[in-house]
């Protein structure tokens, strides 16, 4: 042992605080809230995604509807419906999914009926897509896997009550 005195930190936090492990550091920004992080990211992403597939499935119907010879002829197939049949379908699925997804991004008194029917509407989305493999299958696979995401971010989100 020494005779010296030991320094004591100056005016400030001391160099190691327990009360402190875990947070963030300075400038950093506070962790995320519950009810917020990823799913409520995940809400915006999912709205920008059902906007998007909306406009898709609009311009897929209206090809499917202008003319028949736009997707390949298949063989029997038990869901079998004429083009024509699918191209209306899809339109109208598109046309209500721009407005849903359009209703999530605007926030506001119709975020939550959005929510709601965005949950209806992704998953009519995938069952639809399902039936619609044989026509497109690389298409209607990358469609399920957006409607499973939008399926998720919509239901794992919970707002914040004020």
């Amino acid at each position: 042992m020494s005779d010296q005195p030991h320094s004591q930190p100056s005016q400030g936090s001391p160099v190691w605080d327990p009360s402190h492990q875990g947070t963030t550091a300075p400038g950093l920004g506070s962790p995320p809230s519950a009810g917020g992080g990823l799913a409520a990211g995940g809400v915006v992403f999912g709205g920008v995604l059902m906007f998007v597939s909306g406009f898709l499935a609009v311009f897929q119907g209206i090809a499917a509807i202008a003319q028949d010879d736009v997707y390949a002829r298949i063989g029997s197939y038990v869901y079998e419906m004429s083009l024509t049949g699918w191209g209306w379908v899809l339109l109208i699925v598109g046309v209500v999914a721009v407005l849903t997804g359009w209703g999530l991004l605007s926030g506001g008194e119709w975020a939550g009926w959005a929510r709601i029917s965005g949950l209806a509407l992704a998953s009519l989305s995938l069952v639809l897509q399902f039936l619609f493999l044989p026509y497109a299958p690389f298409w209607a696979v990358i469609q399920i896997a957006i409607d499973v995401f939008v399926i998720w971010a919509l239901a794992a989100y919970r707002p914040q009550q004020a």
